[in-house]
Formats: structure tokens, sequence, C-alpha cells
């Protein structure tokens, strides 16, 4: 049995997508021949908290080593903004001096990321740990990418195999542009990219476009593993009366899908009783932008924001809801981003709108598994025809989909094809 250290930073009682990928992989790790250790941050800055997750790890080798973060220094300007800038969720649009001189320090001075204080002592404390519990493979898993510095020079010191895991790209994630680069900073950013990319061993990444996008860079062999669903036989759907169109997770100011609230406004206009039996439901952090643009829209009172809910909460929402909603920024560079939700929608057997740039990745996986229509920023129309395509169903008590070849996209099977990579070097 081949035994793996995991550096990964987002770890239970962490909550969001971030925890979910190695989560699960290490829980089912065991069933094909791989002896997971997994190394984290012992006292964490975590913008989000799902205690439900810390009883899935409890028979998991886990060690732990202090990290110094800015966040809380950052929190004594502006803690509502720190812990929004920490989740990801930044204002493109009227932002205060104080959210400038965030994000300038934030993108310049913490290379390439806030957590780049950690690299230097998990190394040391790293060396001596393997020294005496000789590891076969590292795995760092990012963002946070300053984690492969980790596994970089762990590899530079002891010659062990070293597997880079993006769950995201690293300067073409989509809030890279956001943080105001000095040219400097962004050459910086550009030579650890290259840098990890050409020394790993094997890179992993989530989605076919990063594969494109990292073999422009690099001849490291790289991979496809993306996220999954972990199939539940604890949930018994009764599916909501009204006509339900849930997102769940968060709505960065980015991604605000306009056109879908342009397109529900002129149709409850159109038609009192969708006016009546509409309801959005919104689970997660949202950007003010995003309940202004609904207001403003006069959907309000068809909208139900439910902040944060758990992780079992919202499965049971994926299952009940009518229609699933998952919206990307509408950029080039977000071609690659296939959200984590997007799987455990598939799991959930609703029908499911996508919106995004054109070319996305999230397209190629909705048209694969027939389990919903995906939509680029500027269809309107044809958004439009669709969503009453499926309130006519919805009246009829007909609404459903029927997905296909959705199984290799379980949590289980994405486990046992990462095994095999792990083992075949």
């Amino acid at each position: 049995m081949k035994r793996v250290l995991i550096i990964t930073y987002y770890w239970p009682p962490a909550g969001g997508p971030g925890v979910q990928r190695w989560l699960q992989f290490v829980k089912n790790f065991k069933d094909f021949g791989v002896e997971p250790i997994v190394y984290v941050p012992e006292n964490p800055h975590y913008p989000l908290v799902d205690p439900s997750f810390v009883s899935e790890v409890e028979d998991i080798e886990i060690i732990k080593h202090p990290i110094k973060e800015p966040y809380g220094l950052a929190g004594i300007l502006s803690k509502k903004k720190t812990k929004r800038m920490s989740s990801g969720i930044i204002t493109s649009r009227k932002q205060s001096a104080i959210e400038k001189l965030m994000l300038f320090v934030r993108g310049n001075f913490f290379i390439p990321d806030a957590r780049i204080g950690w690299v230097k002592p998990s190394v040391e404390f790293l060396k001596n740990y393997i020294s005496e519990n000789p590891v076969d493979v590292i795995i760092t898993s990012g963002p946070p990418h300053s984690l492969h510095l980790i596994g970089m020079k762990l590899k530079e010191q002891l010659d062990v195999k070293w597997i880079t895991d993006f769950r995201d790209p690293w300067t073409t994630i989509h809030y890279h542009k956001s943080l105001r680069l000095t040219k400097i900073s962004e050459e910086k950013h550009k030579e650890f990219e290259k840098k990890v990319l050409s020394e790993a061993d094997l890179i992993v990444v989530t989605s076919p476009t990063t594969r494109m996008e990292f073999a422009g860079i690099t001849k490291t062999p790289i991979k496809v593993i993306t996220n999954g669903y972990v199939t539940s036989e604890n949930i018994y759907p009764i599916v909501d009366t009204l006509f339900t169109i849930s997102h769940i997770g968060s709505l960065l100011s980015e991604r605000n899908p306009k056109v879908l609230w342009k397109v529900l406004s002129e149709i409850a206009l159109e038609d009192t009783s969708f006016n009546k039996n509409l309801k959005l439901k919104l689970a997660g952090a949202l950007s003010e932008d995003i309940v202004s643009s609904i207001t403003a829209y006069g959907l309000a009172g068809n909208c139900e924001l439910l902040g944060y809910v758990s992780h079992a909460e919202a499965l049971e929402l994926q299952h009940n809801s009518q229609v699933l909603l998952l919206v990307e920024i509408d950029s080039e560079d977000t071609r690659s981003i296939i959200p984590g939700k997007l799987f455990e929608y598939l799991a959930a057997h609703r029908p499911i709108i996508g919106l995004g740039p054109k070319g996305s990745d999230i397209e190629g996986i909705l048209s694969e598994t027939k389990s919903g229509c995906f939509f680029n920023h500027q269809e309107e129309t044809l958004l439009k025809k669709h969503i009453l395509e499926l309130y006519t169903d919805y009246l009829s008590g007909s609404l459903s989909v029927a997905s296909k070849g959705i199984e290799k996209y379980s949590r289980r099977e994405l486990s046992r094809e990462m095994a095999k990579l792990i083992k075949s070097i």
C-alpha cells in the first residue's frame, strides 16, 4: 500500500466546496491501495465553517502545524470586507479606498497568496516528519497555490515523487485580474506557476480547458480528474410545490446573471400565474450587486435568501428544487471552471440551467449527461424560451430530467482513478 502525504489548506471543519474534493478522496483511498496522511494548518482562517464534516475524518491520520495569516490583521480595518475577500467575493465596481488598499497589499505583498507564510515552517516540519515516517508520494492541492511551493521544496530536498492538484487555475483564476498587481508581481506569479508545473512529476486538473492551458506551459504529464458527487441513500426528495429555481453556493458580483433576472421579470409581468408560482432560492454568500439586481428587476418578492446552509441541507435543497441554477462569470478566463456543485446537481436528477461563457466545459458535461441546458449570457431569447418550456412541464406535473452516464462522476469512481495515478508514478 502506497503512503501518500496530502497537503491541503481546506479541511473539516471548513465549509464550502474547497474541502469536498480531498475529503472524499481520502475517505476512499484505503479501498484502492493508498494510505493517506493529511497535513493541514492547526489554526486556519476559514471564511465558512461546517461542523458536520468533522465526524467524517475521525479514522484518518492528520498532522497539523500552526499558520500565520494576514487576515486577522486585515480584519482590524474591515472585518466584513476581509471575510468576503477571503471567500473570493471581490466587487469590481465601487470599491472603497480600504478595499483598494487591501487588494493591492494582498496581490503584491503576498505572492502567490495570503498563505505564503506557511511555506517555510511547513517545509521544515514535514522534512522532520518524513524522515521518521517515510512516504511514497506527496500531493499538494490548491488554491491556495502557495501550498504547491511546499511540495516543490520537499521534492527538491528529499527527491520524493510529487503530484500537484489544481482545483482551479493559477494566473487565470477569476479573481486574479482584480488583485491590482504591478507588472513585477504579475511576472512573479507566472514564474512560480511555470516552475511548479515544470518540476512536478504529475499534474492533475479538474477541467479539459485547464489541461490545454497548462500544456502550453509545461511538458509534465497532465491528467483530468473532475470533482464529483457523493451517493447518498439518506435523502428522500419531496419536490417543491412552487416553481423553484435554486442556486446553491456563492454568487459573486461578476457572476450576476442579469439576463436571467430580466427574463424572469418579463415572464412574471406577462403571466400572473408564473409570478405567483415562481420562487428563487439562493443559498450561500451573495454580493450586494446580486441582491440589488434582483430588487431592480422586481423579483424581491419571489426571492428567498437562505444564507449559508450545511452540506446536508444543500443536498436536500438540490433534490427538492424544481430547477437548479448554475452560473459562471461571462469571461474567457472562466471557460475552465467546473463548479463542484455541478456534480451534486447531476446526482439530484433535477433539470439544470447553466449560464456562462461560450466554450465552457460546463456545457460539455450538461450535453454529455443530458442533465440540462447551457446558455451564454447573451442568449436571452433562447433562455426565455427554455424557461417557458420548463414552466409548462411544471404545470402539467411532468417536469423531470432523464440523465445518463453520471456514474463516472461519483466520488468513489473518481477516487479509484486518482489512486491509479498515485500508484503509477
